[in-house]
């Protein structure tokens, strides 16, 4: 399943002819499109559009963002080179209905020049992680935060050093850009978003615009302070150069989603297991191989509970101790535990777009079981089994001597010359029947001639 997938999104990035790294030059605009989740694969693919803007000498940079937020770590990535930007880069929430929530909210105070489409809005900056009480209000009640009254008090110290540094950063990045940094903390610590009016109002972006054709004719003539001096932008009928996601990005987007990365550890695993249970079928090794690297590639870049992991591990090793154990059920149940219990641990984040459903996780868990059950009926109906082939099947066979001497020679059994032990008083040329193994070597008798 996992594999079909990967397949599909790369037969997908192949299919769609993205050229190389096109030419920018100093009359253009690099757009990128920031659509989704932010994870390892947007902060790779932010990273290498603003290279491609400062190594072309473009004017300006136009990030259209619609985001419900994504992982703290691929957030700062892009801040960091949002900041280290020699390319003023303007971040446009856009098109209407689109959102810059969470992390869409810091990449937007980041931002040289902060715009948002008519219909769409930001905030909800609250940073959350798997266990983090919320500081909102009750449950069963929306929060309503009154203008007048403090924020509720953090039930727990990691909460509160959590609100504390996202506040200081992003009020930071308020500060650096002069924009609104007392309703950027209020985003932190009461998750409150803001439409598009109000945002401007508050002096939380730079501008209102309907589509990236409207931004620059806006933008045209517009001072932007820079680290060093500042830039004066000339964007009446720049041209905009879109900086489309090439198959690398694609990939790692793939292999960074949570749940396919479960689902390729699993392929992986028991991928392997198939091979050495069943030496010389090749095929589910190089498949499982191949999964279990893509597994852990994705996973090394996604913020994983290495308990969690621990438990996902130890639940697959007790499911495939009881298909070779009699322990009557036992560490079948207990790995079933491990492995669903580890596999929603599995992810040390929240945020939206990086986590394990519950759906997958009961799938997972099903489908572990039912493979050990395969697994374990196999080898059991394989000790049930007759033995085939081996000495011991030649006991009560019949056949001629061929040498003897001092009680023992070789004989001829069923086409095969055999060792063989027997009374003194055998000789070669007579009929014989085994009677039993010794030592490696048959035990036969002489058979009388009919």
């Amino acid at each position: 399943m996992g594999l079909v997938l990967l397949a599909h999104a790369l037969g997908a990035a192949s299919a769609e002819a993205v050229p190389a790294a096109p030419s920018a030059s100093p009359g253009t605009a690099v757009l990128l499109d920031l659509d989704g989740a932010i994870g390892p694969a947007s902060a790779d693919y932010v990273r290498r559009g603003l290279a491609l803007a400062a190594r072309e000498h473009a004017q300006l940079v136009v990030l259209q963002l619609d985001t419900p937020g994504g992982l703290d770590t691929s957030m700062r990535d892009i801040i960091k080179h949002i900041l280290a930007s020699p390319v003023p880069v303007a971040a446009f929430v856009a098109p209407d209905g689109a959102r810059a929530a969470s992390a869409g909210t810091y990449i937007l105070y980041a931002s040289h020049i902060a715009a948002m489409a008519p219909a769409s809005n930001l905030g909800a900056a609250t940073p959350v992680v798997i266990g983090m009480p919320s500081p909102a209000a009750p449950a069963g009640k929306p929060p309503t935060p009154d203008k007048g009254a403090e924020p509720a008090a953090p039930a727990d110290t990691m909460t509160a050093k959590r609100l504390a540094d996202a506040s200081a950063y992003i009020r930071s990045l308020a500060q650096l850009r002069g924009r609104n940094a007392d309703w950027a903390e209020q985003a932190v610590r009461e998750s409150v978003s803001l439409s598009a009016q109000e945002a401007l109002q508050k002096n939380v972006v730079t501008l209102i615009a309907s589509d990236v054709s409207d931004l620059l004719r806006q933008l045209n003539g517009r001072q932007v302070p820079m680290g060093k001096g500042s830039v004066r932008l000339a964007t009446q009928g720049m041209q905009v150069l879109v900086f489309e996601a090439d198959w690398r990005t694609r990939l790692l987007s793939v292999i960074t989603e949570p749940s396919l990365a479960l689902i390729l550890l699993m392929v992986g695993i028991y991928g392997l297991l198939f091979e050495f249970s069943n030496p010389g079928f090749v095929l589910p090794g190089v498949v499982g191989v191949i999964s279990l690297m893509l597994a852990l590639f994705g996973l090394q870049m996604l913020p994983v509970n290495y308990a969690g992991l621990a438990l996902l591990l130890l639940g697959v090793a007790f499911l495939i101790a009881e298909a070779f154990l009699p322990t009557f059920g036992a560490l079948g149940a207990g790995g079933i535990a491990a492995f669903a219990i580890g596999a929603l641990l599995l992810i040390d984040n929240d945020a939206p777009g990086f986590g394990v459903p519950l759906w997958l996780v009961g799938l997972m868990s099903a489908i572990s079981a039912v493979f050990i059950l395969l697994v374990a009926g196999m080898a059991a109906k394989a000790r049930r089994r007759p033995v085939l082939s081996g000495v011991s099947t030649l006991v009560g066979a019949t056949g001629e001597l061929v040498e003897f001497e001092d009680g023992e020679g070789w004989a001829q059994i069923e086409g095969d010359y055999w060792h063989v032990h027997g009374a003194p008083d055998l000789r070669p040329g007579g009929r014989i029947r085994v009677t039993h193994v010794q030592d490696l070597a048959l035990q036969v008798v002489a058979v009388a001639h009919d």
